[in-house]
Formats: structure tokens, C-alpha cells, sequence
């Protein structure tokens, strides 16, 4: 009798590949549209950087990395080498975004507002994406950056480009 061995995958072979589907390429042109806009907004608000805080610096800044990434991430193979260290930059980025909102408390006359339970989500979807990447949970995983991408990067940065908030002003202008 013929004894069968388990076909090992090779090394340096991904954990798990499947290409992107056309929600992943809409999200990700999303991501590259919303980026686009906030750096049009931020260079037409040039004469007012110096009232800003520095805490919508950080945020702005974790923004664009994150904005970045994601396109690269949802299109690119996954479950590489490369794809955990950009991933783990963009949880980190997520991260901070989401902690540095805390503290931007401009709408609510200095409280917390609406919008500051996003950032909670936030945190909480980031560990969820974090817990699924390290238990190989895939397509809980996928389905978490996704909703987080859709929610938190697109819907709420659409957002912060209406109703006379900073944005908006400035692409005013």
C-alpha cells in the first residue's frame, strides 16, 4: 500500500491568495479619490495650517498613509510577507486616526460628538482585523477590512467634506 504525504506549499508561497473582487477595486479607487481630495483641500487651506492644532496634523497624516495602503493591500497578493508589515502600518495608522479624533472636539463646543463613537468602532474593528489576520480567519478578516475601509475611510471622509466642516471650507475657498 502507498502511503500519501501531505503536499506541503512551497516556502514563500502565501497563506491565503484570492484576487480581488469588484467591490475591492471600487474601494480601492474610492480611497485614491478621497485621498486626492484631501490633499486638494489641505493645499487650498494653506493660509490657515498655522491655526491648526497639531493633532489634525497627526490625524491628517495618518489619513493620506492610510489612504495609501489600502488601494495597495486590497489589490496586491495577500497573506505575504509584505502584506503583514503593511498591514500592521495600516492597523497602526488606523489606530492613531481613530485615538487623535478623541481629542479633535471642534463641532460639539469642546464635547464629544456622533462622530467620536466612529472612532471607537474604529478601535474595536481594528482589533477584531488584528485577531482574525493572527487566527487565519480569512474571510472574517477580509469582510472586517472591508467594512472598515467602506465605514470608517470612505463614508466618514465624505463626510468631513460637507456641512461647513474643515474640509469643506476649504475646497470653498
Amino acid at each position: 500500500m502507498a502511503t500519501q504525504v501531505a503536499r506541503q506549499k512551497p516556502i514563500g508561497e502565501p497563506l491565503w491568495n484570492s484576487r480581488p473582487n469588484a467591490f475591492e477595486y471600487a474601494l480601492a479607487a474610492g480611497c485614491v479619490a478621497m485621498l486626492g481630495a484631501m490633499l486638494l483641500a489641505i493645499a487650498r487651506g494653506q493660509a490657515q495650517w498655522a491655526a491648526l492644532p497639531f493633532t489634525y496634523w497627526i490625524h491628517f497624516g495618518t489619513l493620506m498613509v492610510a489612504l495609501i495602503l489600502t488601494p495597495i493591500m486590497l489589490l496586491r497578493r495577500r497573506g505575504t510577507g509584505s502584506h503583514r508589515i503593511m498591514g500592521i502600518t495600516w492597523l497602526v495608522m488606523m489606530v492613531t486616526t481613530a485615538l487623535v479624533s478623541l481629542f479633535i472636539r471642534d463641532i460639539n463646543d469642546g464635547g464629544f460628538s456622533l462622530i467620536h463613537l466612529l472612532s471607537v468602532l474604529t478601535l474595536y474593528v481594528s482589533w477584531r482585523i488584528w485577531r482574525s489576520a493572527r487566527t487565519h480567519q480569512h474571510v472574517a478578516h477580509r469582510g472586517q477590512v472591508r467594512g472598515i475601509v467602506l465605514g470608517a475611510l470612505l463614508i466618514a471622509g465624505f463626510f468631513t467634506f460637507q456641512f461647513d466642516r474643515l474640509f469643506d471650507r476649504w475646497l470653498s475657498m
